[in-house]
């Protein structure tokens, strides 16, 4: 089957912090001028979605906010649809900007917790900022009763100095200790798929074959697309590792040497 639209991941995928992978807005702004539709996804948490346009916009990529979809921007669809207010962040400071509609407590807010626990305990990545105190206070709270809300449950990331943690671990860690089991807002949730195919102009229904997932991430971007019924390709840049990728049994429907050989 022919592919008519592209969920684009950015990190690893797009760009590192190298800048953009040699190639990639060249190839993008093609998929674009031949009226190939096209939606950066992104489960990054450490910035809001308007630093994400501005990134990829100093990179080269055409890209509108309306064309941008994140993991802290579907985690606030999800405490929004469940009727929750007060939240306790435990998210990298400027992404606090897409959670602004919440009542803000705790956490890596900047105001003191309340006499009673906040509704939601939501988690993304914090990197060098998770101290054992944030981490023991997300613990607390969600032992409390609050809801555990992970953005993200990606397990590394290729950062410029190497392979750092992402949130998954830290949110696997307060499941064990709390003996919760968090609500997945990111990728590669269904509810995430179906918001970037609802971008798209797709029902829920529609042939969604006809949709390619890119990225560099064999489980949420290329696996986890597959299970939702999406075309997953994988690039070999980014967290892209030749014996992870023969050891994991995972088959991309295409596997490229970077973004730069997307085409319409």
């Amino acid at each position: 089957m022919t592919v008519s639209a592209y969920l684009l991941d950015v990190e690893g995928t797009l760009y590192t912090e190298n800048g953009p992978v040699p190639g990639a807005p060249e190839a993008v702004q093609r998929l674009r001028a031949a009226r190939v539709p096209v939606r950066y996804v992104s489960n990054t948490t450490r910035r809001p979605r308007a630093a994400l346009v501005d990134r990829l916009r100093s990179y080269g990529f055409p890209a509108e906010a309306g064309h941008v979809l994140t993991a802290v921007l579907a985690g606030a669809d999800l405490l929004r649809h469940a009727g929750i207010r007060a939240v306790a962040p435990f998210v990298h400071p400027d992404a606090l900007t897409d959670l602004g509609e919440f009542d803000l407590v705790g956490g890596t807010s900047g105001r003191p917790l309340p006499a009673g626990r906040p509704d939601a305990v939501v988690v993304g990545d914090l990197g060098d900022g998770w101290t054992y105190d944030l981490l023991n206070q997300a613990f607390r709270l969600v032992a409390d009763g609050a809801v555990l809300v992970a953005l993200s449950r990606d397990r590394w990331w290729e950062r410029g100095d190497g392979p750092a943690l992402d949130a998954g671990p830290f949110v696997a860690a307060l499941e064990n200790a709390a003996g919760v089991e968090a609500t997945l807002a990111g990728k590669p949730m269904e509810t995430f798929w179906t918001a970037a195919l609802a971008s798209l102009g797709l029902a829920p229904d529609a042939d969604r074959r006809a949709v390619a997932m890119v990225g560099d991430d064999l489980w949420t971007d290329v696996r986890g697309a597959q299970l939702a019924g999406l075309e997953g390709w994988l690039v070999k840049t980014g967290k892209f590792r030749a014996e992870a990728f023969r050891q994991s049994r995972v088959e991309p429907d295409r596997l490229l040497g970077s973004a730069a050989e997307l085409a319409p």
